[in-house]
C-alpha cells in the first residue's frame, strides 16, 4: 500500500506504535516465509501469523463451495482480512472486505472515492455495472466504471482503494 500512499502508510506505521526496523523487519519475515522451500500453504501461514479467525463460514462462490474465515485488522476495526479457501485448504482469494454490521462509506461520485476509503465489493456495487480490469500484482485489482458521466478506474490493494483516475466527461450517446 506504500506504493501507492506513503504518507497514509507511514501515518499508518506510527499509530500502529512501529518503528521503520520493525516494520522492514516484519516484511523480511513474511517474505522469507512466503518463499521458503518448506512453506506451508497460504492459509496455515494465515493462520500461524494471524491466530485464529474470528470467524469461519461456508460461502458458494459460482458453483464452487469454499470457506470465508475472516480476521479482524487493529488499523482498521471496520474491516476483516478475509480468505476463501478451496476444500483442500488452497487459498482462492484474500482482501480486505468490511466487517460484518458495520456501514461502509456512502459511495455517489468519484469525489466519494478517497484512499484507504472503501473496498472492492463497496465501489464495484456502489458504480455499477464495473468491468475488472487486470492489477498490476498478485494483491491488486482495478475496476473500470462511469460514475458521474466521467469514466474512472479505481485501483486497490489487498482489497482497499488506492487511488481513481477519472477521464473526461463522456459526451451523450457516447
Amino acid at each position: 500500500m506504500a506504493d501507492f500512499q506513503p504518507d497514509l502508510a507511514e501515518q499508518a506505521r506510527l499509530r500502529l506504535g512501529a518503528t521503520l526496523a520493525e516494520q522492514r523487519a516484519a516484511n523480511k519475515h513474511w517474505q522469507a516465509m512466503v518463499r521458503s522451500p518448506r512453506s506451508r500453504g497460504a492459509l496455515a501461514r494465515y493462520r500461524s501469523v494471524l491466530g485464529p479467525p474470528e470467524s469461519v463460514s461456508a460461502r458458494t462462490v459460482g458453483d464452487l463451495e469454499c470457506e470465508a474465515l475472516l480476521w479482524p485488522v487493529p488499523l482498521w476495526p471496520d474491516l476483516r482480512f478475509e480468505v476463501l479457501a478451496g476444500p483442500d485448504g488452497a487459498v482462492w482469494n484474500e482482501w480486505l472486505v468490511r466487517a460484518p454490521g458495520a456501514p461502509g462509506p456512502e459511495l455517489r461520485s468519484p469525489e466519494d472515492l478517497r484512499p484507504w476509503s472503501a473496498t472492492v465489493d463497496e465501489v464495484a456495487r456502489a458504480f455499477a455495472p464495473v468491468r475488472p480490469l487486470e492489477g498490476t500484482a498478485p494483491t491488486r485489482w482495478r475496476l473500470a466504471f462511469t460514475a458521474a458521466g466521467r469514466p474512472c478506474v479505481a485501483e486497490f490493494t489487498h482489497g482497499l482503494l488506492q487511488r481513481v483516475s477519472v477521464g473526461p466527461a463522456v459526451p451523450d450517446g457516447g
